[in-house]
């Protein structure tokens, strides 16, 4: 086809749709990556440090690298922070449970699910204290 040459509306579209159809394909999976993936296996937070001092009191958590870490009673417990429901970054730890605020999932924490939005259940991590160094594994 030469500059300026006239094309009809449906050969256009012929020519568009294998072009148009092999970028949307993609950049959707561009989507499929997880980025709530946890990296690396290993995680060490230091208590003693004011980033974290909402651990130092029962029912406080932060967030970190992309997990949930939670003081329940002076156990330390972690979990992602994608729920299993819907994928949603917003797990949250109170009244000794895990529970996501986009849509009420909940669940215990060894990760079993308490409502039908928690059934899928949700990956939990294991936790040691080793003086005021908490290591959490992946």
């Amino acid at each position: 086809m030469k500059l300026g040459e006239k094309i009809s509306r449906n050969d256009f579209l012929k020519k568009l749709g294998f072009t148009g159809a092999s970028l949307f394909a993609l950049y959707s999976l561009d989507s499929c990556v997880n980025e709530g993936s946890v990296n690396p296996a290993t995680v060490t937070v230091d208590l003693s440090s004011s980033q974290y001092s909402a651990l130092t009191k029962s029912g406080g958590y932060v967030v970190v690298n992309n997990m949930v870490v939670a003081n329940n009673g002076g156990t330390y417990v972690a979990a992602t922070i994608s729920c299993s429901h819907e994928g949603k970054k917003q797990m949250t730890f109170r009244n000794g449970e895990w529970y996501c605020t986009a849509h009420g999932a909940r669940f215990n924490t060894a990760g079993k699910g308490l409502n039908s939005n928690g059934s899928k259940g949700l990956t939990i991590y294991t936790t040691s204290l080793t003086g005021n160094t908490l290591t959490i594994t992946t």
